[in-house]
């Protein structure tokens, strides 16, 4: 059996100032930091074997300090923007107020909250379920399956297609689907893939 460990970077800057991030490479607040440290305690006495993060400095920087916090700062890493943040397109940067009152509260709640609806130029759930869903079969779950423990160091989007499908939730479902920032969502998982447990540690 493999343990999975999906952790959602901790607050960033533009989390912070509510402002859609995507792709743009923000760094995490202090409280953003303080949650990564307190996810890596949470994490002591669980050997981790390997570690997948985003190319975003806010993930990368979470798995540093979480693993730091948990004494294993040596973990071997792989970083692929297979699982970056959705991309936003023309909504990254702005914030998130301001853009409702230009395009309407029910247009913006319709990008941001719809599967396959993408803002323009950006990325639908759809869409990052596409590019993150492979790389998590082709790279992450067969290290689980294999019986190790794996951390992953992502975003509230990348996260979401991953829990969509270990947790066979339905597009409706996944709208309603919100990952923290900074608390550890563990998966135990079999062999052949099947989940077994799922617990959150906050």
């Amino acid at each position: 059996m493999g343990k999975l460990i999906l952790l959602r970077h901790g607050q960033s800057t533009w989390n912070l100032e509510n402002k859609f991030t995507g792709w743009i490479d923000v760094p995490l607040t202090e409280q953003g930091e303080q949650e990564a440290r307190r996810a890596g305690e949470h994490l002591k006495g669980v050997r981790i074997d390997k570690a997948y993060t985003s190319v975003l400095s806010r993930a990368i920087e979470t798995l540093r300090i979480a693993l730091e916090a948990a004494g294993q700062p040596e973990v071997p890493t792989e970083y692929d923007q297979a699982i970056n943040e959705r991309m936003y397109g023309d909504l990254q940067g702005l914030d998130k107020a301001e853009t409702a009152k230009k395009f309407g509260d029910e247009q913006v709640k319709l990008w941001r909250r719809s599967y396959d609806i993408a803002p323009p130029n950006g990325e639908s759930l759809k869409d990052t379920a596409a590019r993150a869903l492979p790389y998590f079969r082709a790279h992450i779950l067969p290290d689980v399956k294999a019986g190790k423990t794996v951390l992953v160091s992502a975003h509230g989007n990348s996260l979401r297609a991953i829990v969509m499908e270990l947790d066979n939730l339905t597009r409706e479902q996944v709208l309603e689907l919100n990952i923290p920032n900074g608390i550890p969502i563990i998966y135990d998982i079999d062999s052949a893939g099947r989940v077994l447990s799922k617990e959150q540690l906050d």
